[in-house]
């Protein structure tokens, strides 16, 4: 279970700073968790706290009661938080294979590889040998980030905006992707979106504007009215899919 308390982050620029969140109190146990709000409500940067890329101003953060407020980003991933960037990650010179055998900690074997491939819908022959560089298409290196969280089974595994710079087709079969990781997952997953499609397969949706929580609940309750408001807070090139 993932615990917030009074979490608040300000953002120092120069010799001006900027206060992101304020005073976001927050538990997660529920196994999939969405977080939405309108652009530059503070999403990412919440996310990017829980990973620990970034520290909090002020604030607790415990993971099944432990305080890991302290600790950085590689300490919290061995701890089980794993998170999973709007743009993933081009390793020049892996393959693959290698990078899901890195993300499991393990002597992974090639089937045991093919196998995360196969669960993310890629066939893992095309794939398994390849480099993981730019060759590949966003919607590609999206499905190889997920499968490495697979390979990893983690408590907590955070996206961040998944369906961003990827094209309509390759967002549908990140969902079907989803709603199979809900089932082959113990752990929990929290998605930073303001896709429709991925709101409704959430057991619960958090809102946060200007820094705030400002409504939270079930997903069947939250849904009906939420996709309207959020809608007037995007532009039209941001929303890639909401049937």
């Amino acid at each position: 279970m993932l615990e917030l308390k009074n979490i608040s982050y300000m953002a120092e620029n120069d010799d001006s700073s900027k206060e992101i969140l304020r005073n976001i109190d927050l538990t997660v146990s529920e196994r999939f968790v969405a977080i939405t709000g309108p652009n530059g409500s503070g999403k990412s940067t919440l996310a990017k706290i829980i990973a620990g890329i970034l520290k909090p101003t002020e604030g607790q953060i415990l993971l099944d009661g432990e305080d890991i407020t302290d600790l950085d980003i590689t300490e919290r991933a061995r701890r089980g938080i794993s998170f999973a960037f709007q743009q993933p990650v081009k390793f020049k010179g892996i393959t693959v294979y290698d990078l899901l055998k890195l993300a499991s900690g393990r002597n992974l074997s090639v089937n045991e590889a093919c196998e995360y491939l196969s669960r993310v819908g890629m066939c893992a022959r095309d794939y398994v040998d390849r480099e993981v560089n730019a060759s590949m298409s966003g919607g590609e290196l999206k499905r190889i980030e997920i499968a490495t969280l697979l390979a990893r089974s983690t408590k907590l595994s955070i996206f961040d905006e998944p369906e961003a710079g990827i094209d309509l087709w390759s967002f549908s079969n990140l969902i079907a992707v989803f709603e199979r990781m809900y089932d082959q997952m113990g752990g929990t997953i929290l998605i930073i979106s303001h896709q429709e499609r991925i709101l409704k397969i959430a057991d619960r949706i958090i809102v946060i504007s200007d820094g705030r929580i400002t409504r939270e609940g079930s997903g069947s309750d939250m849904l009906p009215g939420l996709l309207d408001s959020v809608a007037d807070d995007m532009t039209a090139c941001e929303r890639i899919d909401v049937v």
